[in-house]
């Protein structure tokens, strides 16, 4: 049977969702999967990556973004080394701001670990020496952040992971591989979506973005994503809707034009599709009654 990695055996006490392990080297590991996700970067030495029937070498450079759910482990270890930095995407702290408008987030974080699983996906962010030293610079003062746990060790980690995933972005958009480079047509696609779902947006408008055929443009972003882009964009606005219930005031037809829907009612509908609940509900659930 698969091990399943426990948040309560790899995080602090305290519960705060990120912590650095290292393997140096990487040694003998069952298959497992786990309850958090994690970026791997690989620090020098070589193996192999494997999930399920496939498995992918690794070289100096190389980064991966695993969810959890899949089992996986390494073999063929040469003095492979790791870094693996551990967070749990549901309570980090903070927000992701203009992240999103980077189509290497997307593609890092979202396309690729799903992509990944597909028979015959070969790609992966590899950094070249000065990118690998910056990415091992925040690593390195994510990491005493969290040995020390000094007063405001939360607020200089979680900065110091913002800056880890906004540098990964960024060299993930100057990647070469031909499988990255498509995955970034649709994630220039979901950038765009995240940045202007306020607004009236088209499967044509999508299509150009991405420059590809209506057709084309389709099949390939519901594949990457599982869902078709005004399913995707109905998506973003119910979730941006949930936040501002949580944190917000303002009522909810004043919520439902700000997220870009025609009216209250087209709101509650998306919403008690997606949560279960209507929005007057959501907020008397998170303490909120108006």
């Amino acid at each position: 049977m698969t091990r399943k990695l426990t948040r309560q055996e790899w995080f602090h006490r305290d519960g705060f969702p990120v912590a650095v392990e290292r393997r140096e080297p990487q040694g003998p590991f069952e298959p497992h999967s786990h309850e958090f996700s994690e970026v791997v970067l690989v620090t020098s030495g070589s193996g192999r990556h494997v999930t399920g029937q496939e498995d992918w070498p690794l070289v100096a450079g190389d980064v991966l973004v695993l969810s959890g759910r899949r089992a996986h482990t390494y073999t063929d270890l040469q003095n492979l080394c790791l870094i693996n930095v551990l967070f749990q995407p549901d309570r980090l702290p903070f927000a992701l701001s203009d992240l999103t408008a980077l189509p290497g987030y997307h593609v890092l974080f979202t396309l690729e670990p799903a992509w990944r699983a597909k028979k015959g996906f070969r790609s992966r962010l590899r950094l070249d020496p000065a990118a690998l030293a910056v990415a091992l610079g925040h690593v390195e003062r994510l990491e005493k952040e969290l040995r020390d746990r000094s007063p405001g060790f939360a607020f200089h980690a979680s900065a110091e992971l913002m800056l880890l995933f906004g540098h990964l972005a960024r060299c993930h958009e100057r990647s070469p591989h031909p499988d990255s480079r498509s995955l970034l047509r649709i994630a220039r696609a979901m950038s765009h979506l995240e940045q202007n779902f306020t607004r009236n947006v088209t499967v044509e408008d999508l299509a150009a973005i991405a420059r590809l055929s209506r057709r084309s443009f389709l099949r390939a972003f519901e594949s990457a994503t599982g869902s078709p882009p005004i399913a995707y964009l109905i998506r973003l606005r119910v979730h941006h809707a949930a936040s501002l219930l949580r944190h917000g005031n303002e009522s909810v037809t004043e919520i439902a034009f700000r997220c870009g829907f025609s009216d209250s009612n087209y709101l509650a509908r998306q919403f008690k599709t997606a949560f279960g609940v209507t929005p007057t509900g959501y907020r008397k659930r998170h303490g909120l009654a108006r």
